[in-house]
């Protein structure tokens, strides 16, 4: 402890050490400590809760060259490097001790020699940098949501952003008791050239679930480095297993009804599918847009939002289709935007609506309309994994319950797929248990003409929490079947689509259409909506959707459009039952029982509905 004490000593400095041991909890110093002297910075700077502290930070990355300042004021731009522009999936491993099965979805390495291989690359890693030691609090401040993480990186961009997206954990640690547990994160850039990660060959990101701590090294892109984000969802979503609760890839928004009510639903989609889209519908109100902690209390499901703000892909954002997003990107105040265009301090999006210039800097250095990579591939002026990170507190339509440590009552489920001729766009389960299993359970989306590979491909995603899951999926099945315990009335679990094609592949839904079918969700929970019974659950009605269309949208809507909509489509229905099948009798472990009786019953009920009314049928044969 002496030796420690004195290497703080030395590297933190009166101020910053004065900080650290204020929060006298002898396991976070000890964390830092150890990194510390494991990953040689030459300073260390202790983020407190105050505004000089941020400021600090801010100043530092635009000091440092790890960001740029805009035009606009408070407006920054960061580049991470050309082959550094996402998640790495392959690099990002759990460790694992031999003979425990969790099944393939889970990407694992050995715990030692994991171990060995991160601290290897760690070694030294910061020599030469300042470390940022940030303390924050994931859900809201002194609730039964909040859990503290401890955040040590040699990035002030990392820094910079974290501030932005997650509350401030310093004082509320210093007030805990010595024994509350935190998550543990450590980041380092590595070797920098050109102010970017070198060794990216060389990137990892290893987690310890025993530990609830994450390593990330040789990478800069923020979902690999900011680690409250999908890494603390790693480590969340085993703890809460432990603890019966539930952590899920969800947004939490307010619909808003006629009554002036406000009723809160969460919502999981795979990306490209209308996550963002559906939880920013303007006239409705946004709580989080990513991740979800929930809760039962007093006989309800409660949810909060881990984050305070939004790091969100930037492309396809302009004025008509994101008008309260676009308005945040273009007015004054803190916003970072990374791996856009810049041209003369003002930044370009695909999908922006503007004419892109003819030059200007971008990820790649210096960008021409010209420019090609290594392999000849065209560069093009923004990547299509460009991102924005803001604060949801900017966003007109943010709700005032946002840090109400108490959550918000949960009414509501949404889970959403990309399906060109399958699922209707907007259905209800017939119970908790059947929604959990057939629409939760049996999530695909399918590949998009963006993504490299053959278009229409078809992906399982439960949940929309797949690439997350730290526990096996049977287990995770399970607990959100057992979690509805004790509750007299769960919430309703419902099913969208906005994809759904026509015979010709038209598109059968607009834009806009989701602004209905929230409606129609929301009357639902209040018993104001009839609706009819299908073998794959419940159909809104036809008169209910002409009403809602005129009354939301001030559209007329034909009763030719409703059959093509909402036609249930049985052989389209039944191919998935048998995909989902398979999945789950040949890849997956502990699967309930309950899952294989539903499907095989919902495969029955089709059937018969085939063999009735034919391959098509319109929702009238139910009515």
């Amino acid at each position: 402890m002496e030796e420690m004490r004195e290497l703080l000593q030395k590297k933190c400095g009166v101020e910053n050490y004065s900080k650290l041991t204020a929060l006298d909890n002898p396991a976070v110093i000890e964390f830092i400590a150890r990194f510390v002297a494991h990953c040689n910075p030459d300073s260390v700077f202790i983020r407190s809760d105050s505004d000089e502290d941020m400021e600090s930070i801010r100043a530092s990355a635009v000091k440092l060259g790890e960001e740029k300042q805009l035009v606009t004021e408070g407006h920054t731009v960061h580049f991470d490097g050309i082959n550094d522009q996402g998640r790495d999936k392959n690099a990002t491993r759990f460790f694992m001790v031999k003979g425990v099965e969790f099944g393939s979805h889970i990407h694992a390495i050995d715990r030692d020699e994991g171990r060995e291989e991160i601290m290897g690359l760690l070694k030294d890693s910061m020599k030469g940098k300042q470390a940022y030691v940030l303390f924050f609090c994931l859900g809201p401040v002194n609730s039964e949501f909040s859990v503290f993480s401890v955040q040590i990186t040699d990035s002030s961009y990392v820094a910079h952003s974290e501030d932005i997206l997650y509350r401030p954990g310093y004082e509320a640690l210093k007030n805990a008791p010595a024994d509350t547990t935190f998550f543990k994160f450590v980041h380092s850039a590595g070797e920098l050239e050109n102010n970017v990660s070198k060794n990216v060959d060389k990137r990892r990101v290893y987690i310890s679930l025993a530990d609830n701590i994450v390593y990330s090294v040789n990478t800069q892109y923020a979902g690999n480095t900011i680690g409250l984000k999908k890494l603390a969802l790693r480590l969340a979503i085993n703890k809460a297993d432990k603890e019966g609760w539930l952590v899920e890839h969800m947004f939490v928004m307010g619909v808003n009804g006629f009554g002036g009510r406000r009723t809160y639903f969460t919502g999981a989609f795979p990306s490209a599918c209308g996550k963002t889209s559906t939880c920013m519908v303007q006239g409705e109100n946004i709580v989080g847009d990513d991740i979800a902690y929930l809760r039962k209390r007093d006989g309800k499901i409660h949810a909060v939002n881990v984050e305070r703000g939004i790091f969100g892909i930037i492309k396809d954002v302009n004025p008509a289709d994101d008008p309260l997003i676009w308005e945040v990107l273009n007015s004054p105040g803190e916003v970072i935007l990374s791996n856009v265009l810049v041209k003369e301090g003002k930044a370009y999006w695909q999908g922006d609506g503007r004419e892109i210039p003819d030059s200007g800097v971008n990820f790649s250095g210096e960008w021409t309309k010209d420019k090609k990579d290594s392999q000849g591939n065209p560069i093009l002026h923004s990547h299509g994994n460009a991102r924005y990170t803001i604060r949801l507190r900017n966003l007109k339509n943010c709700d005032d319950r946002l840090d109400d440590k108490n959550g918000v009552p949960v009414s509501g489920v949404i889970y959403g797929g990309r399906d060109s001729r399958t699922w209707p766009p907007v259905f209800q389960s017939f119970n908790w248990i059947h929604g959990v299993i057939t629409i939760a359970s049996a999530l695909e989306s399918e590949t998009t003409a963006a993504t490299l590979g053959k278009e229409g491909v078809r992906k399982f995603n439960l949940m929309a929490n797949l690439d997350f899951l730290s526990i096996p999926i049977g287990k995770y099945i399970q607990n959100h079947l057992e979690f509805v315990r004790g509750l007299e009335q769960p919430p309703l679990i419902f099913g969208v689509n906005y994809f759904i094609r026509g015979r010709s592949g038209e598109y059968l839904t607009g834009m806009h259409d989701k602004c209905v079918w929230l409606k129609w969700m929301e009357l639902r929970i209040h018993e104001e909506a009839s609706a009819t019974k299908a073998p794959i659950g419940w159909l809104p009605c036809y008169e209910t959707l002409k009403r809602l269309f005129k009354e939301v949208l001030d559209r007329e809507y034909s009763r030719a459009q409703y059959n093509e909509q909402f036609a249930i489509r049985v052989k389209d229905n039944l191919e998935k039952i048998e995909r989902i099948f398979e999945i789950y009798q040949t890849n997956v472990i502990g699967v309930p029982e309950v899952l294989f009786t539903l499907l095989a019953e919902q495969r029955e009920r089709l059937e018969k509905a085939g063999e009735l009314y034919g391959d098509v049928i319109v929702p009238g044969n139910f009515e």
